[in-house]
């Protein structure tokens, strides 16, 4: 197993046991690629965050993509409501998209049906943006892999924020809708590519779908177990715990936003795209420290 496009199985299986919080057991595989553990091994140096279960891989040290994809929620909230004060409509919301393009075709609405199919190709072409920048950076052994489409996305963030106001109105939503759907969509494949596709911070569904689920294994009533063997229900409470934490991020982004929007206008971008740069930032200094270059090199 590769995470997160690295071939470094030990020290993966080291950062694992220190997720789950306990002592290294020895034979135990923790995803790992088959490598076991022993006893007294792993780092104390590289702190993760208390994930457990499956998601206790979900995270690295450099960057917490926990911070990171919380902070990207807060954004992805203030530019949805914030642009829905603008614009009228929700540009991380494709399947309401979508939806609208097929109640455009069954009744022959054909101005419906285009404007959400470039809405569509937009959000698709921020997406695609992402994995190629990722990539290129990735196949020209770039130091950090996730900065250009953080820079990109502040840039954009910043350039819609300063001269968004300066467009015709007719012009202006022609223009607005489809540049807020490619920053969604370039946004979330990149906390996507970081995550190994564990965060989609534009996904509020998926996140209360999964809050849910969770929901349901807490609320589960284990005492009358019929069968001797049979495994207990438990909620995965830090998990529950996260993803409670991506929508109340998400929420309070929207409602500052919101808020931000309706009294001083597209002005308000310019914060968001302050965090952005302050997120391109972090993702690489430390990459340039000299022992990641050492490893780096070590790996080329």
């Amino acid at each position: 197993m590769r995470p997160f496009g690295r071939d470094k199985p030990a020290a993966w299986a080291q950062n694992a046991a220190q997720a789950r919080g306990a002592q290294a057991v020895p034979g135990d595989p923790v995803m790992s690629g088959g490598e076991a553990l022993q006893p007294g091994s792993w780092n104390r140096s590289n702190t993760f965050w208390p994930v457990q279960n499956g998601w206790r891989m979900l995270f690295r040290s450099e960057p917490n993509e926990i911070q990171f994809g919380l902070t990207l929620a807060f954004i992805a909230g203030a530019i949805n409501a914030g642009g829905f004060m603008i614009v009228g409509q929700y540009t991380s919301h494709m399947s309401g998209i979508v939806s609208a393009m097929a109640d455009g075709a069954a009744v022959g609405a054909w101005a419906v049906l285009l404007a959400g199919l470039t809405a569509l190709c937009s959000f698709l072409g921020g997406a695609a943006c992402s994995a190629i920048l990722i990539n290129w950076c990735r196949r020209h052994h770039a130091r950090s892999q996730y900065a250009l489409p953080l820079l990109l996305e502040a840039l954009l963030v910043a350039g819609f924020g300063l001269l968004g106001e300066q467009l015709p109105p007719g012009i202006a939503i022609a223009v607005m809708v489809p540049l807020l759907c490619f920053l969604m969509g370039l946004q979330n494949a990149t906390i996507t590519k970081i995550s190994g596709a564990r965060i989609r911070t534009t996904h509020v569904t998926g996140i209360v779908t999964d809050i849910g689920i969770e929901l349901g294994k807490l609320c589960y009533w284990n005492i009358r177990v019929t069968e001797a063997n049979a495994p207990h229900v438990r909620a995965d409470r830090a998990k529950l715990r996260l993803l409670s934490s991506f929508l109340g991020c998400f929420f309070v982004g929207g409602v500052l936003g919101a808020v931000g929007f309706s009294h001083i206008g597209l002005i308000a971008f310019l914060p968001l795209s302050v965090l952005l740069l302050l997120l391109a930032s972090a993702v690489v200094q430390p990459a340039l420290t000299p022992a990641a270059m050492q490893a780096a090199r070590q790996q080329d």
